[in-house]
Parts: C-alpha cells; structure tokens; sequence
C-alpha cells in the first residue's frame, strides 16, 4: 500500500489537501461549549399552592401526582418533599431512557391529574434538567437611586429579555429579583360600619365593575357588532370612582369607604447586587451555538444597553466561558511549546532541519483532519473532547518520531530513499497499529460506564479514536511522502555518525545495560520489587474529583431556621454585606424565593445563597473567616455553608443525594411518626453519628383552633370566620384587570398589625346584627411542627443522615431497630451509587487489560510477550505517582487523564521494542555463524540500540512540552498541573526502568532449554 501510494505523490498531496479544506469548513460550524450537551436523566415536578401547610400539599397534591406518575417508562427513582406553599417531586429515569420523550409524557399525566388537584392552584410546573440549563453568564441590572424598581423590572422583562434572546446562539433568557405592580383596597372600617356595610360590599362594588361580556354580539342588518361593557376599571381612580350602595339604599363612591392606590407586591424574594436590590437575568446558551463567539455579543449588548437605559447600571458576573478559555488557550500552548520543543528535540537528535518541518506539517493537519470525525459523530468542542484530542497528541507525536527515525535508519543502511520510506513505513506498521488498538481498547470500554461519566467519556473515546486514527493515516501516508519529497532534491550523503549528544547518551544507556545484565536476577529482583512499591504509593495519595483550583470566588448557602419573612432575610444579608465591608471584587444574592424558570432547587423564604468574588485568595480566607465568626455570634440557629463557588463541571457533578441515609417508614400509619414518639426512638438509634433528614426538620408555627360552640350560639357561619381569616392573613384578590397581556391584581390590603392584635380588635357581624371580636370564636396556640413531609414511590418516609465514618457496617443495627418499633427500613445514597460506580469500572478496567492481552498476543503470535508489556504499566505508575506526591497533588479526573497518556506512550515504545527484538532475532538466527542463544543477545542489546533514540525523543519532547503548565498561572494550569505530573512521572521514571525491564523480562521469558535445543 505505501509503495503504491508513494509512487502517487500529487494525487496523496490533493487527496489530503481536501480532507483538510474540508475539515477547516467543518470546523469553523462544529458547535463550541463548555460541556457536551448530556441528558441529565432527571425531572422536578414543582407545585406552588398558597398558605397550604406541608400536611396539606403532600395529601391534596404530591400524592395525586405521584400516584399519576408511577406508571413512567424507565422510572428508576421518584422523591418529593412538601414544603410550607411549595411541594417538589424529583424523578430520576434509566439513562438509556429518551428524555424529550419522558418530559412529554410527565406533561401528559399531569394534564390528566390536573382535574384531581384542588380548586385554584396553578398548574404543577415540569423542569427538565439539561446540561445545557447551567447559565453561560449572569447580567445584574441596578437602578439608580430614585428610579422607580417597578418600571425596570418591566423594563427587564419586556424588553432586555428580548434583546439578548434576539443574539445568537442564546436559547433562554432567565429573570430573578422582578417586582410587580398591585391596586390594594385599604378599607376604612369605622367608615363602613357607620353606614351598616361590610367589605363584602366593597368587593361585590370593585368586582361588578370590573367584569365583560365574552363572546356576546348583537346584528345590526348585515353588520355583526361585538358588545364590551363599558363599566371596566383601569386604574385605582377608575376604581375609588365606583359606586357603592348602602343597605339603606344610599349610593356612596368606593373613595369614602377605602383608600385604593399602586404599591409593589410583597416580594417571596429578592436579588442584591452589593447590598443594593436589583435584577439578574440569566444567560442560556442553545447546545450548537459557540460560547466564544457567544460572551463577546452579550458584552456588546451590555455596551448598547448602558447607553440606551442611563437609568440603569449593568455588569457581568459568573462567566462560564473563563473554563473554556482556559482549556483553549492550554491545548494552543501546548502545540505552541510542543512544536518548538520537539523542533529543537529532533534537530538534536537528527542533525537535520527538516524532519522537524515535516513534523510541524504532520501535527496541525492531523488535528484538523480530527474535526471531520467530529462533525459526523455530532460532538462539540469542548473540555471533554479537548482533553481528548490532548491525550492523542502525544500518541501521534511518538508515532511520527517513530516512523522518521526508522526511515532515517534504513537510508543509513543504504537503501535508496523510494526504498527506505517504503520498507520504514512497512516495519513498524503492526506495530503501531497494535499499540493505537491498545490505546483503544482502555478507552472504548469505558464509554459502557453508566450515568454521566459514561456519557462524558463517549466524547473524549471519540476524539482519542478520531486523532489516533488519523494519526496513522499521516504516518503511513503523509509522513513517507513528505520524507520523499524533502530529501529527493538532496545530494547530500548521509552522515552515519550518531551526533555528538546522542553518542554520550548511548554511552550512559550501554554501561546502564551492562550493569543490568550483568546482574540479572538482582536487577529482575529489583524491578519485582519496584512495582509493587510504585504502586502502594497510591495508598498515601488523596483522592478527590477534579484538582483543587485556587478559585477566588465563593458562595454562602444560609438557612436562617427561623419563621422570618423575605424582608427580614433581605435586611440580614444586607447587614451581613455591610460588614464586610466591601471587601470583596463582586457580589451577589438571591435571598427567598426564587423567580428562576429553571430553578430546581428547594425555594424557602428562610434561605439565601450569596455569591463572593474576591481579589486574592489570601483575601478570599480572611473574608471567609470574617463571614464564619460574624454568623455563629449573631445567628446561632442558622444553618450555612461556605465552599468554592460551583462551575458548571461541579454543577454536574455534585450530586444531591446525601452520602449515607436512612430511611424508615411507619408499617401501621401512612403517616410521619410523630416527634412525641420519635425523640425517644432516636436516642436508641445505633450510632450517635447523625443529622436529621428533611422529613424530621421542625420549624414554628402558629395553630388556629375555631370554637364550633360559640358559633352555633351566634349563629355564625365557619365559612364566614374563614372567610375573615383569608382577609386578614391571606392575600386576598378581589378581581385582576386585563390589558393586553398585562395582568394587574387588585388586591385588599392586608394589615401589618401582630396577628393577637388583629384578633382582639377585628369585628365581625352575627346574624342579630351586632359585632362581636374575632378573638372570641377564634383559639390559638404555638406548636413545633415538621418542616417537610417526604415521600418516595411506596409513600411517606422520615429519615436520618448516618455521618459516621463506615455507616454500612451497622446496616444489622439499622434494622433491627426498625423491627423494634415496627418500621419498615431502607438505606440510600452516594455511597451505594459510588460502590456500584466502582464495581463498574473494576470490571471494564479488567476487560481493557483483556482486550490489551489479546490485540498483544495476536501482535506477537504468543502468549507470554504481552505479558511484558502489560508488566511495564506499573512501572510508568509508580513513577507518576512518586511525582505526584513529591509536588504534593492528588489523584483526580485530570490526573488520570495523565496517566492514560503516559501509558499509551509507554505500550507504543514497549510493543516496538519486542517487535524489533523478535525481527532482529529472526535476522541473527539466519545466520549460520550466530547460535539461538546468541543470536538472543544480539537482538536484546541491538534492539535496546535502536528504539533508544525514538523513546527518548518521544519522553523528553512531552515532558519539555508541558513543564511551562506547572509554572503557569491561572485557572486552566491549576486544571491540567497534574495531567502533567503524572505525564512527567511516568515518562521519566517508567521510561528509564522500562528501558532495562523490557529486555530483560524477555530474556528470562525465553525457554532456555528451547533455545539450546535450536
């Protein structure tokens, strides 16, 4: 094939440059994200039901719902948890399960359990949970002072929202902070009653003069007209213009009787900026659109804004693209530092400016050539296939050394140059494409890992197998022909002296084998022992997900754990702010209840999440600090936690559920177990070690209780005394006013007087006509009631959240009590999904190093030449290891990232240098002068020789390529630092000891009787 292609230069030349126009083409349409596009295989059903009680949510709405969704396809798990007013239900589906299709469905059923739900509650909302829902950026938008906070909350909402949806690539714009415009009716009650009238004539006055004739036409010959009533009311003088009749047949106008006027409704939550209110919007990017193409536009929106609204300021914070940046602007300084690197690497080794520029040439192509496979498997560029595409470029740069120093031999040999590209290509041809196969093998499986790490490792299997194998086409095809063409003008003889450095380099390498072979069972007994060392090292290591990136922004998650309004939670993160005195770059709350479309999380008055950006991360501990000190002195009630503000990795990652609970579920009752019985139960349970699960939070409240007794006596209706209550305490809406899509409510005012007060001078009318005090037909008392009732597939379940440090050994204890007191028990959590996560991957680790064994064993024609090589691995980890303990880092996702690429690397240079021992030894035994035993010899040393210059130029280009990584600043250095140690432990450390082992394992792998026998 490589004859064949050779002796067709131009049309190889055309056929390439097409892949690559091509390819450029693709390139400049392939979709740019911080994260490939996942189905997380989740759905949150949220239901918002005023002044209902957490009793009342779970047993007339969540229970209807859940019942209605139980039949699901791929329905692998279903919480909900009701709340005061809010209630959500969590579902989790298989993740083969089509999630358009699952999100239709849930719509569906909730359509046909919406007839079933309680009269005047809003439709339950569906959210599905997209990768793509992770906001790309946050706009803050702040008025001025004086500027009116309604005017530019429709001003975000009618026409900012608009005009960032209109840029391209945004798919959803999201608002939280607005704040809407309400009529309150203020009743003036000495007023009313001195005419013999009650509110209820208000209301029927407000709501008469407030109604239409939907539909009604009249004929007039052969013209149809369609009737309005003109008694509609606009505005609060439309209103207080209203007439209203008195029992005694007076007409008065509704102003005598109330005050009507605008006013803001009262806010569940708010948004600061600073210690100032404001808006965020939210900024949704489509899963095609280029995030660097993206954040620019809205920055020039801003621009245009700032100009267009002066009444407002706008600012940027919590932009996603800084990650993405970053692993841009890493993969191009390591082509930039790998390309000069391996320039001066090969101009060292080689004497010749020109392999060099052949390499130069055979990089970028390949890369851009890599984008084809990406566009017709439809994956974006992202940190996923960017790492990718960083694990092949090692891979490819080894290849291309490979086969140029073993063209470069044959020439040395003295075969012509048509005759050394060919028969250099034709040599190591198995070779390499065993070792990608190898390569391979360790990746492909891993994309059959369930839940997101599987569905992340798709991407980056695709672009490993995208960039290896074209890595092979360029080095089979390209390589030669560039070879060809380069050195076919050249009269220059070759010079077969090794040059200066590389002649001292043999010298180290010849004593360093002498030693080794001369003490061989020493040196086997050494490397024995080695391997397991290198490998305990792992033991000591920390472990953690992704490695610790010096952030210099955090967030504070409080919950006050007190019955407090949204103002009240308002003021204390604003006194919060104000100590700290501006020590901070930015910063941001959403405190209460959250406006967000695709807010998932649990929405509580009593909570807020404020956002830190600081200077310094010497700033950032102090602030911390500061923070800590200033809510355990002056809110020891609160809850709260402080940690590295989330990116859209974390945000993926993090899981929600806790790490070890249990659950219990009263056998006798479909009810929770009451806190009377459940203090003692608990002080029994097995470990001292625990915090109480949502179902077993209390919280405050105040219980009415109506005295049926004397309202039969007054004669005075339960609907009446409710009635009064919804008046006093509820928001109660009279009417709403329509224009055009524009909704106002008009609303009675409620009074801000303590609720005692209210009781005590509230009057209501008995049916002789006189007023008695609400107070005296009312009773109330202060109860500590359960904050949340939790509930899963089989019904209500209360739980705990076992802290200790090994919660599964007492799972016997668990359940034994539970069978004392008639519970039914049931453990959960990420500790199970982590113990199912690592069986998965134990085994498709065990079918990789199979896969390896029999691509090996097929390579070699033998059983036990593999085996070398699979015993070189932990060689390379044991050094990676070693280094990434002495620069004190962990074992994370990037640091194994690390050792994959160090491993490919090590495969590729140990099946070459078998290789090139089995054909030499096939060589020498030709030889009638040479015995087997010999001619053994020979081929252990000479191969040695041989691939000595090809591995050390593979190592010392890689390592000198990514040590600038380590002396770098900023976000995507922290990210990739121990991708590099490992890629430099490995290299360094398991290349030298790979160097010696690989020819000795094979010398005692040997059968010496066999070879005595030949």
């Amino acid at each position: 094939m490589v004859r064949f292609l050779l002796a067709r230069p131009i049309a190889v030349f055309m056929t390439f440059l097409a892949l690559m126009v091509f390819s450029f083409i693709v390139f400049r349409t392939l979709p740019i994200s911080l994260l490939p596009p996942i189905d997380v295989p989740q759905i949150v059903v949220k239901v918002s039901y005023p002044n209902a009680s957490p009793e009342a949510i779970e047993q007339n709405v969540l229970r209807n719902i859940r019942e209605g969704l139980i039949t699901l396809n791929g329905l692998e798990d279903m919480d909900s948890k009701a709340g005061s007013e809010v209630g959500t239900i969590r579902l989790t589906f298989d993740y083969s399960t089509q999630m358009e299709l699952a999100y239709i469905d849930v719509n569906e059923k909730i359509d046909r359990i919406a007839n079933s739900l309680p009269e005047g509650i809003a439709r339950p909302e569906v959210i599905r949970i997209n990768t793509s829902d992770i906001p790309v950026a946050r706009v803050q938008v702040v008025p001025k002072e004086g500027i009116d906070e309604i005017e530019v909350s429709l001003l975000a909402e009618n026409v900012l929202k608009k005009r960032i949806e209109q840029l391209p690539g945004v798919s959803l714009v999201d608002i939280n902070g607005k704040k809407e415009r309400i009529i309150t009716v203020e009743p003036k009650e000495a007023d009313i009653r001195a005419l013999g009238m009650t509110q209820e004539n208000l209301i029927s006055a407000i709501q008469a003069g407030n109604t239409e004739l939907p539909g009604v036409s009249v004929k007039d010959g052969q013209f149809r007209y369609y009737l309005r009533l003109a008694t509609r009311v606009d505005n609060p003088t439309d209103i207080e213009s209203l007439p209203v009749s008195a029992p005694s047949g007076a007409i008065v106008p509704l102003s005598k009787l109330a005050t009507v006027s605008y006013q803001s409704k009262e806010m569940l939550g708010y948004h600061l900026f600073g210690a100032q209110e404001a808006l965020v919007i939210t900024v949704h990017k489509q899963a095609a659109a280029k995030m660097n193409e993206l954040i620019p536009e809205l920055k020039d929106a801003l621009e245009l804004f700032k100009e267009d609204y002066p009444q407002v300021d706008f600012e940027l914070t919590q932009d996603q693209s800084n990650l993405l940046n970053a692993a841009i602007s890493n993969l191009q300084t390591s082509l930039l530092f790998g390309g000069i690197f391996a320039f001066g690497v090969l101009f060292l080794f080689m004497k010749d400016y020109r392999l060099p520029l052949i390499i130069g040439v055979s990089l970028p192509s390949s890369l851009l050539i890599s984008f084809l496979v990406f566009y017709f498997f439809n994956i974006s560029i992202n940190i996923i296939s960017l790492s990718g595409l960083a694990l092949g470029i090692g891979m490819l740069i080894d290849n291309a050394i490979i086969v140029l120093d073993n063209i470069t031999r044959k020439r040395e040999a003295g075969l012509s140059l048509f005759e050394s590209c060919v028969q250099g290509v034709d040599e190591v041809m198995s070779a390499l494409i065993s070792s990608v196969l190898t390569t391979l093998s360790v990746f492909v499986p891993l994309v059959f890992l369930s839940g997101i790490s599987g569905a992340l490792f798709f991407d980056q299997a695709v672009a490993v197998a995208a960039i290896l194998s074209v890595s092979l086409a360029v080095a089979f095809i390209l390589l030669p022909m560039l070879y060809f063409l380069f050195f076919s003008k050249s009269k220059k003889v070759e010079d077969r002296e090794e040059g200066k450095f590389f002649s001292g380099v043999l010298k180290i390498y010849e004593k360093g084998y002498e030693t080794v072979f001369g003490n061989r069972k020493a040196a086997l007994l050494f490397f024995v022992i080695l391997i397991p060392l290198g490998l305990a090292i792992s033991l000591i290591l920390p472990s953690e997900g992704l490695p610790k990136i010096d952030k210099l922004d955090s967030t504070l998650d409080i919950n006050w754990n007190e019955p407090i309004s949204a103002i009240e939670n308002k003021d204390r993160v604003v006194a919060l702010m104000r100590e700290m005195k501006g020590a901070y770059l930015q910063a941001e709350s959403d405190i209460g209840v959250r406006q967000f479309l695709l807010f998932d999380g649990e929405n509580s008055i009593q909570q807020s999440l404020l956002y830190f950006l600081f200077s310094s991360e010497s700033q950032k501990e102090e602030q911390v600090a500061k923070l800590k000190a200033y809510l355990d002195s002056n809110y020891p009630n609160a809850d709260y936690q402080i940690g590295d503000a989330p990116n859209a990795f974390d945000q993926l990652f993090n899981s929600s559920l806790p790490y070890y609970e249990v659950r219990w579920k009263d056998l006798a009752a479909k009810e929770p177990v009451s806190e009377e019985k459940m203090g003692p139960w608990l002080s029994q349970f097995p470990t001292s070690d625990w915090e109480r699960g949502p179902g077993l939070e209390k919280e405050s409240s105040v219980i009415f209780t109506l005295k049926a007794e004397k309202l039969a006596t007054y004669r005075i209706s339960v609907e009446q005394i409710q009635s009064q209550l919804q008046k006093l305490f509820g928001s109660y809406l009279i009417t709403d006013i329509r224009r055009f899509g524009e909704v106002t409510p008009v609303r009675l005012k409620e009074p801000q007087d303590r609720f005692e007060d209210l009781l005590r001078n509230t009057e209501i009318a008995a049916s002789d006509s006189a007023y008695y005090t609400l107070g005296e037909f009312v009773d109330f008392h202060y109860d500590a009631h359960y904050k949340n009732v939790t509930a899963d597939k089989t019904g209500i379940y209360q739980s705990v959240y076992v802290t200790t440090d090994d919660p599964h050994a007492l799972q016997s204890q668990f359940f034994q009590w539970g069978n004392d007191k008639n519970l039914g028990i049931s453990m959960v959590g990420q500790y199970f999904k982590d113990q199912e996560n690592i069986q998965q991957l134990v085994g498709i680790l065990l079918i990789s190093v199979l896969l390896l064994y029999f691509i090996l064993a097929a390579q070699f024609e033998s059983f036990i030449q593999p085996l070398i090589v699979v015993l070189t691995l932990p060689l390379g980890i044991g050094g990676a290891f070693l280094v990434i303990l002495l620069a004190g880092s962990s074992l994370n996702v990037m640091s194994a990232i690390g050792l994959v690429v160090m491993l490919g690397i090590m495969v590729n240079d140990a099946i070459l240098k078998i290789d090139t021992i089995n054909r030499l030894r096939k060589e020498y035994v030709e030889s009638p002068d040479v015995s087997p035993v010999d001619a053994l010899e020979l081929a252990l040393h000479r191969a040695g020789q041989i691939r000595l210059k090809p591995i050390l130029m593979t190592s010392i280009t890689t390592i000198l390529a990514l040590i600038p990584i380590i002396f770098s600043a900023g976000l995507g250095a922290d990210l990739q630092r121990p991708l590099v140690y490992s890629v430099i432990g490995g290299l360094t450390i398991g290349t030298l000891t790979a160097l010696y082992f690989v020819p000795l394992a094979y010398w005692f792998f040997v059968s010496k009787k066999k070879l005595e026998k030949a």
